[in-house]
């Protein structure tokens, strides 16, 4: 599957693939040196923790520019020692990018990725997807939105994300940050997942685990029920399925919840010591 998306893309010491869209000696210039494109003053910084992401206009042939965002992956730590044995998360990225594109479901559209490995170890990689004008993280629209209207975006969130797993589509970390959304001329709700380095192609999903991938997701409490009847395309839920959403999503807040407890003391150790 790897030497059949995109084509290559060799920029020394990188190497990687790039859509056939983008394939222009000119564009390719361009992110030759994506380290300095992501500290230019013109590139808007979208995130910067452990990894790096931002969005710069680019010149795409003779005329014309496109947004292009860049997610810089850090290798540290244990990221580095498994990158001896496993793909980068550039080209995971990549590769779950395209397994979206190519069931035509709705993703940024990948533009390239490219890394740069040493002897043993992956040193540096990024990748590239086209950037969404007009976009908002679903978590958003979880509080604002009313009542009704809230409804109507679970409806379609629900029959998204059951098309997606019926396709094999396994998000790992199918979380409120990493659905994007925005209406179209109609007013109708699409979808964009992003964080496709933590997709997962399989040839079926079993419902229990399908269910348990939806528990990340913010859903106020009130219309919990409601959500997971959608998606189930069933007026009434399982009374097992119901318990089964309602003890792993307990679960999962406890565990958030340690977490941030977690980072909590860590920088109050930070501040004691400073």
């Amino acid at each position: 599957m790897r030497n059949e998306i995109g084509k290559p893309l060799f920029l020394p010491p990188f190497k990687g693939r790039i859509h056939p869209s983008y394939n222009y000696p000119s564009f390719i210039r361009e992110i030759s040196d994506c380290h300095s494109l992501l500290r230019k003053p013109s590139c808007k910084i979208l995130l910067d923790g452990r990894n790096r992401v931002g969005a710069v206009t680019l010149p795409l042939m003779e005329s014309g520019t496109k947004d292009i965002v860049i997610k810089e992956f850090h290798t540290r730590g244990l990221n580095k020692l498994k990158s001896l044995l496993l793909p980068s998360k550039a080209f995971k990225a990549w590769r779950g990018g395209m397994a979206l594109v190519e069931r035509k479901i709705e993703t940024p559209l990948p533009v390239a990725y490219f890394e740069r490995r040493g002897p043993l170890f992956l040193d540096q990689s990024f990748f590239l997807s086209e950037m969404v004008k007009d976009i908002e993280e679903i978590r958003f629209l979880f509080i604002k939105l009313p009542p009704e209207e809230l409804r109507e975006l679970l409806k379609a969130l629900a029959l998204y994300l059951s098309h997606c797993h019926r396709e094999g589509i396994l998000h790992r970390d199918l979380s409120d940050g990493n659905i994007l959304v925005k209406r179209d001329k109609a007013g109708k709700f699409l979808f964009y997942l992003i964080d496709t380095n933590r997709i997962r192609i399989k040839r079926r999903i079993g419902l229990l685990w399908r269910i348990k991938c939806l528990i990340r997701l913010g859903v106020p409490s009130q219309i919990q029920q409601f959500f997971l009847e959608q998606y189930l395309g069933s007026p009434h839920v399982n009374r097992f399925l119901w318990l089964w959403y309602k003890i792993n999503k307990k679960k999962y807040s406890w565990f958030v919840e340690i977490k941030k407890a977690l980072r909590i003391k860590q920088l109050a150790q930070r501040l004691k010591i400073q």
